[in-house]
């Protein structure tokens, strides 16, 4: 798992998997998934991120959780 933050877009990206991206699901305006060609998710992207983030409806939502504590980004719900 990689963890990449923009601090001008305020955005941060969550590598789950190494494999090549097929499409993009909205969860809303500041969650998004990635996925492979076989429907399994490859990252995640969340706008916002300094205010706090919300894992609600994510992929592997407590290994990002703890991905996010070590790098000390608010979780507001999980």
């Amino acid at each position: 798992m990689e963890f990449r933050y923009d601090k001008e877009a305020d955005a941060i990206y969550v590598r789950l998997r190494h494999e090549q991206y097929a499409y993009r699901e909205e969860i809303n305006t500041e969650r998004r998934i990635d996925y492979a060609a076989d429907r399994k998710p490859i990252g995640v992207e969340l706008l916002c991120a300094s205010e706090g983030v919300d894992l609600r409806n994510l992929p592997e939502q407590d290994a990002i959780s703890d991905l996010l504590s070590q790098h000390h980004i608010k979780v507001l719900a999980s």
